[in-house]
């Protein structure tokens, strides 16, 4: 332990204080038994350095001195005064000038990691040892490492500990953001009536609030607001998915396919026949097969309102098409002459749109094939004044398999939107190869 007076006292004017004392007074209650691996230790330190409270270019100081320990444990058995001139010290600190040097190793003795213990002339040597004494050093003690060893490491796991909570806070933020962010995009294309700017703007006003260097406090009213925009949009998502149930080819998980060829089997014009609307012979019912796909009841002759029915249940020239959405034919190769060159120009116009290819198809099986180019040839002419056309052709949709819409009074609308009248198109014309 120490020899001569309990305390030692810096050489010159240097200044003493209570708390160069305090770490004399814990060195010395060293366990002489106690041994400490000095680089497992000086990681510790490293890593609890903002808590000690000492510099990266103080820590580099220390490391030099602890290569001047001849061993790779301190233990007081060993000695644990180390004595190297300013020269040498300096090299192994990568060259830190003198000035730069002895502040950072006062910067180490005021955070109590060494103490002075000067010679009386404030030289650092070791006196050689004579028969039956033992070597008396003056240097720089690294006995307060080995007694605050347990205090260091504890500091060292409250740090990794925080780390580790800093980290999963910050994935738990990227994962909000990223679920809240597709949740948005979803709600948009299958609920397009509700006002789903609000919930983003909630969303954004967050984010933005987020500082550059955001610790744990700053991170956990974060989580607390984003799990609160989620839970708000996984309820409003909650009631389409209670009322309508979602088959898997409408999963968002397989990848966007687009089939550049627009005579796929899929897309070929429907095969009109020319008693298609028009009565039987026996004039007991129209056309009950092509009336119920289009979303209309079987219709039965024989009084006024049966026959305007009719007229509504009759297929839609394409004549009329061309009259009530001319902007879709600059997406045919010759124009729309046939039914075949408008499915082809609304297979383009359906992904310009941004109208999935899940979306569409199931337009095509409840709509009819032609309606449903005739829908997107409709949403085109009104594009900029629809925030998402995935979602307004999944709602024909749904009214189409309920008995709720026809193509009819959206292509009449159109033409009244236009300014024009309807005209007189001859039964031939359009409706052929």
């Amino acid at each position: 332990m120490q020899t001569g007076n309990a305390f030692t006292t810096p050489f010159g004017r240097r200044s003493l204080s209570l708390g160069m004392l305090a770490t004399q007074a814990q060195a010395r209650e060293i366990d002489p038994q106690a041994s400490i691996d000095k680089w497992k230790l000086f990681r510790s330190l490293c890593e609890a350095r903002a808590l000690i409270g000492i510099s990266d270019r103080a820590l580099v100081v220390l490391n030099a001195l602890l290569t001047f320990h001849p061993q790779p444990a301190l233990c007081e058995t060993n000695g644990l005064v180390v004595f190297p001139s300013n020269v040498q010290l300096s090299l192994r600190s990568h060259g830190m000038a003198p000035a730069t040097l002895r502040r950072h190793l006062s910067a180490l003795v005021e955070a109590g990691l060494i103490f002075r213990k000067d010679s009386p002339n404030g030289k650092r040597y070791a006196r050689k040892a004579r028969a039956g004494e033992g070597t008396e050093a003056f240097g720089f003690s690294l006995a307060p490492l080995v007694s605050r060893a347990a205090e260091f490491e504890m500091m060292a796991e409250q740090v990794r500990s925080e780390r580790l909570q800093l980290k999963l806070m910050k994935e738990r933020v990227t994962l909000l953001r990223r679920d809240i962010v597709k949740l948005v995009e979803l709600g948009h294309e299958e609920l397009p009536h509700i006002d789903w700017s609000s919930e983003y703007k909630r969303f954004r006003a967050v984010i933005d609030n987020i500082p550059r260097q955001a610790g744990i406090n700053d991170l956990e009213p974060v989580v607390d607001a984003l799990e609160c925009v989620q839970l708000e949009i996984c309820n409003l998502l909650e009631v389409k998915l209670n009322t309508k149930k979602i088959s898997a080819k409408e999963s968002h998980f397989e990848r966007h396919k687009q089939n550049s060829n627009t005579q796929h089997s899929s897309d070929l014009e429907p095969g009109f026949r020319k008693d298609q609307g028009q009565l039987s012979e026996s004039g007991a019912e129209i056309n009950a097969p092509y009336a119920t796909r289009q979303g209309f009841p079987p219709i039965r002759a024989g009084s006024a309102s049966a026959n305007a029915e009719i007229a509504e249940a009759k297929p839609v020239p394409l004549g009329l098409v061309r009259q009530a959405c001319p902007e879709i034919a600059a997406y045919a190769k010759n124009g729309i002459m046939k039914w075949s060159d408008l499915m082809g120009a609304a297979v383009v116009v359906r992904a310009m749109l941004g109208v999935s290819p899940s979306a569409y198809e199931e337009a095509c099986d409840i709509l009819g094939q032609e309606n449903a180019a005739i829908a997107i040839a409709c949403i085109l002419e009104r594009a900029d004044q629809i925030n998402s056309a995935g979602g307004y052709i999944r709602t024909l949709t749904d009214k189409a398999s309920r008995g709720e819409f026809s193509v009819w009074p959206m292509l009449l609308a159109q033409l009244r939107a236009n300014g024009t009248h309807v005209q007189l198109v001859p039964p031939n014309e359009g409706d052929g190869e």
